[in-house]
């Protein structure tokens, strides 16, 4: 089998691995609990919040450990949403984020939302002079990630939060869960940021919320007390940990990680150009660990499928999208509804091997004559 949808998931890596197991030996107390297990899995959990912080460079208060990034996106949305509706109920978004995002937009839209969605150029980044126009005095939330999954485009995030200071109403919210160890993730002017370690090595059902002290959201979770008032239930000690542990593998090996994965991205590029119907979807600028390209003429699924009756593992559009329909993001920078029809991402990682890239290249070339040459 040769992966290649690391940014659907990735393999935890085994040092995040021996901490899980570790922390779930050593700790059995719910760390809600007020007895001297409870109590010492409590401090474990206050430590592993004080090192996630000092790696981002927040506070620890503004660390909120969730299930995942869908999680945190709901809370984050749904949640500065609530707390605004006095102030008001217009929200603006892009056309790149994902179904999480869209979800909760949509659910706040039919509780009486309003949501508008900048225009992105051809290489997928945010209009900024229309986000500038979009921008009202009952704006209270720009929802915008800094990767998109399908593309790899890196939003100008530092530019819009400046842009928000004569906003004091508007609140932003970053998605970034495809940036971490991929490129630098910006905190300046931003309010709430998501985080998913299993996009960077760790554990699936993991999540992270960072929410700037101060700001006020509402709970989506109800029920007891926990070690925060934004999120009830028991906490997950050792998932904590194990976040703390992916995300400071992720930003210490992140320069050398990306130097490798830019130029299996160069190296595929190259090959790919080759063939007259291959048309990359993802810009030059784009995060090198994700290529997003259409073979005109065929459907996206169509080759997903022949690479994956050869052992290839391929995504189209991101995991959690609808099948069957376009994507979004590339008919956003295309406008072409075929070219959107047709396209599909490869996600690399340092563990991508050149050999297995050789072996993915034969193997498309036989796809290519089958569902190409054979039929055109």
């Amino acid at each position: 089998m040769i992966y290649l949808d690391y940014s659907a998931n990735t393999p935890a890596d085994p040092a995040v691995l021996e901490t899980f197991l570790t922390v779930e030996r050593n700790f059995i107390g719910n760390p809600n609990s007020t007895h001297p297990a409870g109590q010492a899995a409590r401090e474990e959990l206050s430590r592993a919040a004080d090192r996630i912080a000092s790696l981002l460079g927040v506070k620890p208060s503004e660390i909120i450990c969730t299930s995942g990034a869908s999680e945190s996106n709901n809370l984050a949305i749904k949640g500065i949403a609530q707390a605004s509706r006095r102030i008001g109920r217009h929200i603006i978004s892009t056309p790149l984020e994902h179904s999480s995002v869209e979800g909760s937009l949509d659910s706040l839209r039919q509780e009486g939302w309003e949501v508008d969605f900048v225009d992105i150029d051809r290489n997928g980044r945010i209009d900024l002079n229309h986000f500038q126009k979009l921008l009202r005095k009952d704006t209270i939330l720009a929802a915008v990630c800094v990767v998109d999954s399908e593309l790899g485009t890196v939003q100008p995030i530092r530019e819009i939060g400046a842009i928000l200071k004569e906003y004091p109403n508007c609140r932003l919210h970053v998605d970034a869960t495809q940036a971490v160890g991929k490129t630098p993730v910006i905190l300046d002017g931003v309010d709430t940021m998501t985080l998913a370690p299993h996009k960077f090595y760790g554990l699936n059902g993991s999540g992270l919320l960072l929410k700037r002290q101060g700001l006020r959201i509402e709970p989506q979770i109800h029920g007891g007390n926990s070690t925060t008032q934004y999120r009830s239930g028991s906490p997950a000690l050792a998932l904590a940990v194990s976040a703390e542990k992916a995300l400071r593998l992720a930003l210490e090996n992140q320069t050398e990680r990306i130097r490798y994965v830019t130029a299996l991205n160069r190296f595929l590029r190259e090959e790919l150009a080759r063939y007259p119907a291959v048309r990359f979807n993802s810009p030059e600028t784009a995060v090198p660990h994700i290529l997003n390209l259409s073979v005109q003429g065929v459907k996206g699924t169509a080759f997903q499928k022949a690479l994956g009756q050869r052992g290839v593992c391929v995504s189209v559009k991101s995991a959690c999208s609808t099948e069957g329909s376009p994507s979004k993001a590339v008919f956003a920078v295309s406008q072409d509804r075929r070219n959107a029809l047709s396209s599909w991402r490869i996600s690399l990682s340092h563990l991508t091997t050149q050999e297995e890239l050789k072996e993915f290249l034969r193997i498309f070339e036989d796809c290519y004559r089958e569902l190409v040459l054979c039929t055109g």
